[in-house]
């Protein structure tokens, strides 16, 4: 994205103590080669100066209706953008969004722009949580724009809860995926996604554990781009040391059991969960209340079977409901990896089943995936070496394309 036909985004800025993280997203938009324009508001620029903006997006910075206004800011803006973002958006922000006021410039912006809007709330949890708060939300979900669930954290002064901004970075993300877009509408806006990531660990005393290699990556890919789609996400996190997705609800879990209960809360109202966690098949029967000591003979280990999640899910699932599950596989001389990945397509009952071969140099931890994707229907679909992020747009394609029509 350079050049002269770089993609121009407008950065809006509201009155909020977070004000001064919009920075780290217009550097992030520019590093990319966005031409950004900020538009703060009045009480933003009590937090942050002009020329900070200007400095970081190389622009004069567009304050109100009345500057330069034989070109029409008002309107000239919001049709020449690209996207939009609203970083942050304080809880009058989204009321007066939500009516449709334009009394001031980001108002108005918001009013003639066509394109796509990311707008990314931050405040104190009671004001999110507000039913006043939640119906605005609820009316810009519906207009198409894409509202971002708050990050739970440390918020202003001793206060912590859901209310804090996501990262700027990860903000930066969901823009720039709709910037990939061009214009189209999320095509999951509405939708509930329920992701798992990270590998479980099965607790052998209170130091050793049975693991495995999963980093989560694929997984976070999974509920960042569905977030950028539009979707609310709900991203069920196992023993991952990842920053958390801009927008994404985050469940943190441990074992195989914490694993499936949360998956199963979460799949209540699901439209479709994507299994990427590997999940321990084994758990020690017995787990030991002190550190087993290494000059002792070591001990055996009885194990008892999880509950296989994936299948209980389809099991569980509401009509409509798409379940997806993956598979690290290898071959051997009983098959090849899309034999084994066949027979268990067929075994779990899932309508998607994406393989990825981990006997080579991709797979847990690298950047890239080379995958299958398996249809119940017969179908298949393979993509060679693309990033972790380009995998879960392949995905969410599937599923979108197996989603019922919204009501």
């Amino acid at each position: 994205m350079s050049g002269a036909h770089a993609p121009h985004v407008i950065v809006g800025v509201t009155g909020g103590i977070a004000a001064y993280k919009a920075c780290e997203v217009i550097r992030r938009l520019t590093e990319q080669g966005v031409d950004v324009t900020v538009v703060p508001t009045l009480s933003a620029l009590r937090f942050v100066g002009e020329a900070t903006f200007a400095a970081l997006s190389g622009h004069p910075v567009a304050t109100d209706v009345w500057t330069e206004v034989q070109d029409v800011p008002h309107v000239t803006l919001g049709r020449h953008a690209d996207a939009v973002v609203v970083v942050p958006a304080t809880a009058d922000f989204l009321a007066r969004a939500a009516q449709g006021r334009s009394d001031d410039l980001l108002g108005a912006v918001l009013l003639t722009t066509r394109a796509p809007v990311v707008v990314a709330p931050a405040m104190h949890t009671e004001m999110w949580e507000h039913p006043a708060t939640r119906a605005n939300v609820a009316t810009l979900r519906s207009r198409g724009i894409v509202v971002l669930e708050p990050a739970v954290g440390r918020l202003t002064g001793p206060d912590s809860g859901k209310g804090r901004l996501p990262e700027p970075t990860s903000i930066a993300d969901v823009v720039l995926q709709a910037l990939r877009r061009g214009g189209a509408l999320p095509d999951l806006l509405g939708r509930h996604v329920v992701v798992s990531a990270g590998g479980t660990r099965e607790p052998i005393d209170p130091v050793r554990f049975i693991g495995n290699r999963s980093s989560g990556l694929q997984g976070y890919a999974l509920a960042a781009m569905a977030a950028g789609r539009g979707a609310r996400v709900t991203l069920v996190s196992a023993n991952v040391d990842l920053a958390d997705p801009a927008g994404v609800d985050v469940v943190r879990v441990g074992t195989a059991a914490e694993l499936d209960a949360a998956v199963h809360a979460a799949a209540a109202d699901a439209d479709a969960i994507i299994m990427a966690a590997a999940v321990a098949d084994f758990a020690p029967v017995e787990v030991a209340d002190h550190k087993l000591k290494k000059d002792v003979a070591p001990p055996a280990i009885a194990l008892r079977r999880n509950r296989d999640v994936l299948a209980s899910l389809v099991e569980a699932r509401r009509p409509g409901q798409v379940i997806v599950g993956f598979a690290a596989e290898t071959g051997d001389a009983e098959g090849s990896v899309l034999e084994h990945a066949t027979r268990k397509l067929a075994v779990k009952g899932c309508d998607l089943l994406v393989v990825n071969d981990v006997s080579g140099a991709e797979g847990f931890g690298s950047a890239t995936n080379t995958i299958t994707i398996l249809a119940a229907n017969g179908s298949q679909q393979a993509f060679h070496s693309m990033s972790k992020q380009a995998v879960a747009d392949a995905v969410l394609d599937a599923i979108a394309e197996q989603l019922p029509a919204s009501q």
